[in-house]
């Protein structure tokens, strides 16, 4: 397996889903890591980029690792300060850092700068002619001051298919796993 194998990135990157998929986060983001560091070395389009790290961001919100979660959306907002969103397609890739940003501040138990992420993230989608219902629904139920269990949350980040990492979504029978992974057993059900 080399480096330069065009491709190998996605196999890579899949094989992180499945491990997220099992609750294996920590070999999920070392391959979302290696899969995002090979595409750039192969200058894959940014958009492939932002999907690996997106799956990287999904396993830190899993963890709980909140902190280190919201370092990465900080980044995230920097760079589109540095270089503003150019289409619809990034400007509501803008709007989803704000919305991850605003899940994580509530899941920390920040509601007045998890309303305000929502806020900034509904209004950006608007611009890119898009919704996200879940910042919608999530910052009606703050204004409201309705108490949001984290149970519920994770009923509508389902609801409203939140996370890209998903059963129907993860191509495993495309999974490569790095050298030396961890191969386990509990392969999803679901593989296209």
């Amino acid at each position: 397996m080399t480096d330069e194998q065009p491709g190998l990135h996605f196999g890579i990157a899949e094989y992180g889903k499945v491990c997220a998929l099992r609750g294996d986060h920590v070999p999920a983001l070392m391959h979302y890591r290696q899969a995002m560091a090979m595409a750039a070395r192969q200058q894959a389009p940014e958009v492939v980029l932002r999907h690996y790290l997106e799956c990287a961001l999904e396993s830190l919100e899993q963890m709980g690792a909140y902190d280190e979660l919201l370092a990465c959306c900080d980044r995230a907002l920097d760079h589109y300060r540095e270089r503003p969103p150019q289409s619809d397609l990034t400007m509501f890739d803008l709007a989803s850092i704000h919305q991850r940003r605003g899940v994580t501040l509530l899941k920390k138990g920040d509601r007045e700068a998890a309303a305000r992420a929502f806020e900034t993230a509904s209004a950006t989608a608007r611009r890119a002619n898009a919704s996200l219902p879940l910042a919608d629904t999530l910052l009606r139920w703050l204004q409201a001051q309705l108490t949001i269990t984290p149970e519920r949350l994770a009923e509508e980040q389902t609801r409203h298919k939140y996370r890209s990492v998903r059963a129907d979504t993860v191509r495993a029978s495309l999974a490569i796993p790095l050298p030396g992974a961890p191969k386990g057993d509990a392969w999803p059900s679901t593989t296209r």
